[in-house]
């Protein structure tokens, strides 16, 4: 039945999938201080840190899973939309504890509510570095070959998106 989910990954856009094991996921606290000194959503979306889910918090439940799927590709939107549209496809092949993190900040409101409740919580999802997870070596031990940008404004950007499952 993964092998359903990888296929409509494809379907969606999604430049390469791989199924794989929650363990050879790093998850380190600088990350959320790299969100917190340097990215543009912190402390602006729901979905970032400090709202988003601890590194600690991370750990845990990566530890309740033994299978998830990793999709890439070169467009951040794509990862966001697949992610949503997996983590529902998932749940109802029957995997009950699918849950999705995609990358970069939410972008379902213009400005995010930050002293009301979500307006689409069947939507919004952190990604993965929101989360505390280290993207670059997660990604590497799981085979893909991703370095940082040389430049600033740098077209080929690479964005990964996991989605937990069993």
């Amino acid at each position: 039945m993964l092998e359903r989910l990888v296929t409509k990954a494809l379907e969606l856009g999604v430049k390469e999938t791989k199924i794989i094991s929650p363990r050879t996921i790093k998850v380190a606290s600088w990350v959320r201080m790299k969100c917190q000194y340097g990215c543009y959503g912190y402390n602006q979306s729901l979905t970032c840190p400090p709202y988003s889910p601890t590194p600690e918090q991370t750990k845990k439940t990566l530890s309740d899973y033994q299978k998830a799927i990793l999709i890439h590709s070169l467009k951040c939107k794509i990862i966001q939309e697949a992610v949503r549209i997996l983590e529902k496809e998932a749940y109802y092949l029957g995997f009950y504890k699918a849950l999705g993190m995609g990358a970069g900040p939410c972008e379902l409101c213009p400005k995010c509510s930050l002293k009301n409740a979500c307006k689409y919580p069947s939507l919004a999802r952190p990604s993965m570095e929101a989360c505390g997870i280290d993207v670059f070596i997660s990604v590497r031990n799981n085979g893909f070959l991703v370095e940082t940008l040389k430049e600033e404004d740098q077209e080929k950007a690479n964005y990964f998106g996991l989605i937990l499952i069993t």
